[in-house]
C-alpha cells in the first residue's frame, strides 16, 4: 500500500500541487467488485482545499488515473455501518449516498480517522460521523483536541516527504566527508549516532538554558490561542449575523420581485380599465338624447346624431381578449343594445309620422297646382328629411330590419302621394291640349278606328273646323274606300289642312310646348327625388371608386386588390338597383300616363309624332349623359320606343296612301294637291330633322332612314 501511495502522490497528487494524507482500496457495494482508490488529500497553497479523490487503475496499463473528486465541505455524513462489529462497508453522503466496501476494516478506520482530523481542523466539526466507534476517535486525539488535530496531520505528512535540493547536497557533501560511507555502513551510522547524541546534549542544554525564554514563549503561545478562541468564537457569531443578514436580504429581494410584479399588474390592469373607460363609457348627455332627444327640431337631431355616432362607437370597439368575459363589460354591451334598440324604435316611428303627415301637407297643396300645368315642388320635404340623413345611416349599419321597414313606408307613402300628383298634372296637361271644355274631353277619348264622319268631326275639331277645297275633294276620295282607307285619308286631309292652316301651325306649336313642358316637368321631379333616395337612405348611385385599382394593385399578384374591387362594385351595383327599384315603385304611373298622352297626341293629330319624336329623342340623350341605367333613361326610352313605333306608322300610312292614289290615276287634278301637300309635309320634317340631328337628339342612322323614305317616294310620285 505504500508504494501505491508513492506512486499516486508522485504521478497524480504532485502534479496538482495536492499531498495525499490517506489512502483506502474499496470497490462498491452489491456490484460486481471493481477496485478503485479513495484518497484524501490537501492542496499545498493557501486557501487550503480539502478533497476527497476518487482513482482508479488504468484497464490499458499500470498506471492510474483522477476519475471524480468531491470537495470535502460537500460531505454531509459518514457512516461506518457499525460501531461495534469489525465491518468494511461504510457510506459517504456527498449529493447522494455512495456506498462502499473497504479491502480491510484497518484501511476504513484509517481513512475515516483521517477524515475525521481533516473536519476538526478545516470544518469545524460540520461532518456527522455515524456509527463509528468512539475508541477509534479517542485513539486519534491523545492530547488535547487541537493538538491531536495538528500532530494528526503532521504524522500524516511526515509519512512520506521528498527530500528538497538543498538536504540532498548537505548528504551528498556529508558522505563524501566519510569515504567509507558506502563501505562500512555500521561505522558511519555510529559516527552519526555519535554526532546525534552530541548535538542532542547541546540542544538540551541550550534549552535548559534558555527555560526562561520557553517559558515566556509557552505564555504567549497560550495567549494566542486563547485570543484565536476568541476570534473564532467572534467569527462564529459574525458568520450566524451574516447567514441571518443573507437570509433577510433573500426575502427583501423575494418581497422587491413580488412588489415589482405587483406594480406590473398593477399598471397593466389601470391600461385595460383605462381602455374599457375610454371606449366603452358613454357620456350622459348622450345617453338622455337618445332616450328623451327631440326628433323635430335641428338642434334635438343633431344631438342625437351625435350621441347615435358615439354608441356605434361603443358597440363597435374591439375588445381585446378576455373581455367579453367581464361582467361590467357583458352589462355595459346588454346596456348598449337596449339603448340602441330604443332608439332605433323611437326614430322609426318619428320618421314614420313625417312620412304621414308629409303626404298630408302635400295633398293640401294639390288644388292650387290643379289650374296650372306643373308639379308640387317637393324640397322642402326632402331639405328636412335630408336632416337625419346621418340617423338613417346609423339605422342602416345597426338595425337594418328597420331601415327596410322605413324604405318600404316611404315608398308606399310617396308612390300614393305621387301618384295622385302625377294623375291630376297629366289631367291638366289633357284639358289644355284638347280644351277646356268637357265636350272636347271626350272626343279626345274617342277611339281611333271609328266610323268616317266621327272621324271627320275630331279632326275638324283639331283644326278648329277650317277646311279647304283641297281636303274636300279628298274628302269625296276617302269616302270611296273601305273603313281603314277612309281613316288613312282623313289623316292625310287632317295634315293638308294643318299644312294650309296658320292656326293649326298654331295649335301644333301649343301642343309641342305643352308636351316639352310635361317632360321638363317630369325631368327634374324624377331626377330630385334619385338623389334625395340616394342621400337620405345611403345608397351609392356612381361607380366612383378614386385609387381602388392603383393603389392596390401593387399587392402581391394582384389577387387582394381585385376581390376588393370586385366587393366594393357588387355592393354598389346592388344599391343602384336598390334605387331603380324605389324609383320604379314610387313613380310607378309615370310611364303609362305618359303613354296615355302620346296615345292622345296622336289621336288629335298624327302629325304630333314627329314633335313627340324630337322632343323624347332630346330627353331620353340628355338622361343618358346623366346615368344610362337610371329609372328616368329607362322609362323614357321605353317611351321612346312607343314614340318611334308611332311616328313609323304615320310614315307607313302616308305611303300607303300614295300608293293607293297612284293606283287609281283617276284624276291628275286630284292627284297634284295630295302631292303638293304631302311634299310640303316632308319638308317641314326635313327641317326638323336638321334641328335635331344638329342638336344631337335624334339618332343620325334613324334620321338617314326616315330621309330615305321621303325622298324614294317623292320620286317615284
Amino acid at each position: 500500500m505504500t508504494a501505491i501511495k508513492h506512486a499516486l502522490q508522485r504521478d497524480i497528487f504532485t502534479p496538482n500541487d495536492e499531498r495525499l494524507l490517506s489512502i483506502v482500496n474499496v470497490c462498491k457495494a452489491g456490484k460486481k467488485k471493481k477496485n478503485c482508490f479513495l484518497c484524501a488529500t490537501v492542496t499545498t497553497e493557501r486557501p487550503v482545499q480539502v478533497n476527497v479523490v476518487k482513482v482508479k487503475k488504468s484497464d490499458k496499463g499500470d498506471f492510474y488515473k483522477r476519475q471524480i473528486a468531491w470537495a470535502l465541505r460537500d460531505l454531509a455524513v459518514v457512516d461506518a455501518k457499525d460501531a461495534m462489529k469489525e465491518n468494511p462497508e461504510f457510506d459517504l453522503h456527498f449529493e447522494k449516498i455512495y456506498k462502499w466496501v473497504a479491502s480491510s476494516t484497518a484501511e476504513k478506520n484509517a481513512f475515516i480517522s483521517c477524515i475525521w482530523k481533516l473536519n476538526q481542523r478545516y470544518l469545524r466539526k460540520k461532518i456527522d460521523f455515524v456509527n463509528v466507534s468512539s475508541q477509534l476517535l479517542e485513539e486519534s486525539v491523545p492530547s488535547g483536541e487541537n493538538q491531536s488535530v495538528t500532530g494528526g496531520d503532521e504524522e500524516a505528512v511526515d509519512e512520506y516527504q521528498e527530500l528538497n535540493a538543498r538536504e540532498e547536497q548537505d548528504i551528498e557533501i556529508m558522505m563524501e566527508g566519510c569515504e567509507y560511507a558506502i563501505s562500512n555502513a555500521e561505522a558511519f551510522a555510529e559516527k552519526l549516532s555519535r554526532e546525534l547524541q552530541v548535538l542532542d546534549g547541546a540542544n538540551i542544554q541550550s534549552i535548559m538554558a534558555s527555560e526562561k525564554q520557553v517559558n515566556i514563549l509557552m505564555k504567549l503561545l497560550d495567549e494566542a490561542l486563547r485570543e484565536v478562541d476568541q476570534i473564532e468564537l467572534k467569527l462564529s457569531s459574525y458568520e450566524e449575523m451574516l447567514q441571518s443578514v443573507k437570509e433577510q436580504m433573500d426575502q427583501i429581494s423575494e418581497s422587491n420581485h413580488l412588489i415589482h410584479l405587483s406594480n406590473t399588474n398593477n399598471v397593466k390592469l389601470l391600461s385595460e380599465i383605462e381602455f374599457l373607460v375610454n371606449h366603452m363609457d358613454l357620456a350622459k348627455g348622450h345617453i338622455k338624447a337618445l332616450q328623451e332627444g327631440d326628433l323635430s327640431s335641428s338642434r334635438g337631431i343633431e344631438a342625437c346624431t351625435n350621441a347615435a355616432d358615439a354608441l356605434l362607437q361603443c358597440m363597435n370597439v374591439a375588445l381585446r381578449p378576455g373581455h367579453d368575459m367581464l361582467h361590467a363589460v357583458k352589462q355595459q354591451q346588454q346596456r348598449f343594445g337596449d339603448l340602441r334598440e330604443q332608439f332605433a324604435r323611437r326614430l322609426a316611428s318619428h320618421l314614420n309620422n313625417v312620412f304621414v303627415q308629409q303626404g298630408h301637407d302635400q295633398s293640401s297643396t294639390l288644388a292650387q297646382h290643379s289650374i296650372e300645368l306643373t308639379l308640387p315642388n317637393h324640397h322642402p320635404f326632402h331639405r328636412d328629411l335630408l336632416r337625419y340623413a346621418k340617423l338613417m345611416e346609423w339605422l342602416k349599419s345597426t338595425d337594418y330590419g328597420k331601415y327596410e321597414g322605413l324604405t318600404k313606408n316611404y315608398m308606399d307613402y310617396l308612390s300614393r302621394l305621387y301618384e295622385r300628383e302625377i294623375k291630376d298634372f297629366f289631367e291638366v296637361a289633357k284639358i289644355k291640349m284638347t280644351g277646356t271644355t268637357k265636350e272636347s274631353k271626350k272626343f279626345a277619348t274617342l277611339p281611333r278606328k271609328e266610323s268616317a264622319v266621327k272621324q271627320e268631326t275630331e279632326s275638324l275639331h283639331g283644326s278648329s273646323g277650317k277646311l279647304t277645297g283641297s281636303t274636300s275633294s279628298l274628302n269625296k276620295l276617302t269616302v270611296q274606300n273601305s273603313g281603314s282607307r277612309r281613316s288613312q285619308s282623313s289623316s292625310l286631309l287632317d295634315m293638308g289642312n294643318m299644312s294650309a292652316s296658320d292656326l293649326d301651325v298654331a295649335d301644333r306649336t301649343k301642343f309641342d310646348k305643352i308636351f316639352e313642358q310635361v317632360l321638363s316637368e317630369l325631368e327634374p321631379l324624377c331626377l330630385a327625388e334619385q338623389d334625395f333616395i340616394s342621400k337620405f337612405f345611403k345608397l351609392q348611385q356612381h361607380q366612383n371608386i378614386p385609387g381602388t385599382m392603383t393603389e392596390t394593385e401593387d399587392l402581391d399578384g394582384g389577387m387582394l386588390s381585385r376581390q376588393y374591387t370586385s366587393g366594393v362594385l357588387q355592393s354598389i351595383s346592388s344599391e343602384k338597383d336598390m334605387i331603380r327599384q324605389m324609383m320604379i315603385k314610387i313613380f310607378r304611373c309615370i310611364e303609362p300616363e305618359l303613354n296615355n298622352l302620346i296615345a292622345l297626341g296622336d289621336k288629335i293629330d298624327s302629325f304630333n309624332s314627329l314633335y313627340m319624336l324630337v322632343k323624347m329623342s332630346h330627353h331620353v340623350w340628355t338622361a343618358q349623359n346623366v346615368d344610362p341605367a337610371s329609372f328616368l333613361s329607362t322609362t323614357l326610352g321605353n317611351v321612346l320606343v312607343t314614340v318611334k313605333r308611332n311616328f313609323d306608322k304615320c310614315i307607313s300610312n302616308q305611303i300607303r296612301q300614295m300608293e293607293e292614289v297612284k293606283i287609281s290615276k283617276k284624276s291628275k287634278v286630284g292627284i297634284l294637291p295630295f302631292v303638293a301637300e304631302f311634299e310640303e309635309f316632308a319638308g317641314l320634317a326635313e327641317s326638323i330633322f336638321k334641328n335635331a340631328e344638329r342638336r344631337g337628339d335624334l339618332d343620325k342612322a334613324y334620321i338617314k332612314l326616315i330621309r330615305g323614305v321621303f325622298v324614294n317616294e317623292n320620286l317615284k310620285g
